[in-house]
């Protein structure tokens, strides 16, 4: 029963990982294409992507969390049993820390980004003058 869980949880971090890369794919080729202009800009295009599926998947898929299944967490404690309910619990911090995650990465991202942008378009208005 464990084992599934592992990979019912993979899968899903996954799919969700999938799923908001889709999403933000355009927008974070756009910025680098902007901000960078140059050929190096779908590199970090590339980067940016495996890095969501990275932090994603591992926010996602909680091993340390997972143990608790497996291993008492104490000497007199007892192992917690896997029910329907707990699948359900665990199914859903899966999709919910697989997003938190991704977001906290891409908004690390926007920080920085915003910032190139900014000093960017400084050195523009610079240049133009």
């Amino acid at each position: 029963m464990f084992f599934a869980l592992l990979l019912v949880t993979f899968v899903l971090a996954v799919v969700v990982s999938f799923c908001v890369v889709k999403i933000f794919d355009k927008p974070i080729s756009a910025i680098f294409k902007r901000i960078i202009q140059d050929e190096i800009s779908s590199a970090w295009h590339k980067y940016v992507k495996f890095a969501a599926y990275v932090v994603g998947i591992s926010g996602g898929v909680r091993v340390h969390q997972l143990e608790r299944y497996i291993s008492a967490p104490a000497k007199d404690s007892r192992i917690l049993e896997l029910n329907d309910k707990r699948w359900i619990l665990e199914v859903y911090r899966t999709i919910i820390e697989t997003l938190q995650a991704i977001a906290w990465m891409y908004l690390v991202v926007f920080i920085f980004a915003l910032i190139a942008y900014v000093i960017v378009r400084a050195f523009e208005l610079r240049s133009s003058k």
